[in-house]
């Protein structure tokens, strides 16, 4: 409650910069915990959606011990067009489930759209299972879930053993994939905008993963450089680890696919032998390929590779008959 947080105008002045004909189509608002300033979480979306764009919120609830939502956050919740809750095993020591559901049930009854983020270990925690049956029970069809497995970041690098050390420096078929994420601007809580929301890249700050800062960039520049980044192109074809490979660097086999993200900086990737492998007319071809196949897998493709497969169709709960 006590952290560090920048002045409301940073974030203000980024999204008056969206126009209605350069603007992202969704601005997702997380943190952290975003509805801890519930008036500007109202005036963000309020700003947003006269440009055309949607506007979602995720929460941890913090509130629930309240008997009813409070009013600047109700209305804050009405701003948006979505409303998403995380929950998973940490967060209901703070949050009982029940009240989880019953502040669903509360937005629900006001129109809006909703769903839950949930995390268990892996596709086999009966956590899992039990919780999904539960959501089903009280809501029926009508509440979507996002469910991942856990990941060695964040504050979860303290106890959560890393399954690339665990596989002994071995690579999998994931470490040569294109990466989505580096596709999605993501402003940290100064206004320090990374190409993606990995904790890291806002904590590290690699130069080649800093799109810019709110205060001083408007969302047609970010996006721009998002597009025409050499590096962030190549992550986006081949993946971190075989841009590495690609421009002469060897990976470590303890770094893993966002650790060799994160080193490619440091290893000078984005130097002339990337420049010159990136404007090759076979690559600008290969690239809209890769972009083609990847947007034609749609919703179901991109939960099954970042979430739990066997849990990727409740994504669709709530979709209209």
């Amino acid at each position: 409650m006590d952290s560090e947080q920048a002045p409301e105008w940073i974030f203000e002045r980024f999204v008056s910069t969206f126009r209605p004909d350069s603007r992202p189509e969704i601005l997702a608002l997380s943190g952290g915990e975003a509805l801890l300033r519930p008036e500007l979480v109202r005036m963000l979306a309020e700003r947003a959606r006269r440009v055309g764009t949607r506007t979602s919120v995720l929460s941890g609830l913090f509130f629930a011990g309240a008997a009813r939502i409070p009013p600047s956050i109700l209305k804050a919740i009405d701003a948006v067009d979505h409303f998403s809750v995380s929950l998973d095993v940490f967060h209901e020591r703070e949050v009982p489930r029940t009240r989880v559901f019953d502040i669903l049930e509360q937005v629900l009854a006001r129109g809006k759209d909703v769903s839950l983020h949930l995390v268990g270990t892996d596709a086999d925690d009966p956590y899992l299972e039990r919780l999904i049956g539960d959501v089903r029970a009280r809501f029926g069809t009508a509440v979507p879930m996002l469910v991942n497995a856990l990941s060695y970041f964040g504050r979860a690098r303290a106890w959560l053993p890393n399954d690339r050390a665990a596989r002994g420096g071995k690579a999998s078929a994931q470490d040569a994939n294109p990466c989505a994420m580096a596709a999605w601007p993501v402003v940290g809580f100064d206004g320090c905008i990374a190409a993606c929301g990995n904790d890291d890249a806002l904590d590290e700050r690699p130069g080649h993963l800093i799109l810019g800062h709110a205060a001083t960039d408007d969302w047609q520049t970010i996006r721009e450089r998002t597009l025409q980044s050499n590096v962030l192109r190549a992550i986006r074809l081949y993946g971190p680890e075989v841009t590495a490979r690609r421009v002469g660097n060897t990976p470590s086999s303890c770094d893993g696919y966002c650790g060799t993200c994160m080193a490619l900086s440091k290893n000078h990737a984005a130097g002339p032998p990337l420049e010159a492998l990136m404007q090759r007319p076979t690559t600008r071809v290969l690239e809209a390929e890769v972009q083609a196949l990847l947007a034609d897998g749609g919703a179901d493709a991109f939960v099954r590779r970042h979430g739990i497969a066997r849990y990727a169709v409740l994504v669709h709960l709530g979709e209209p008959a």
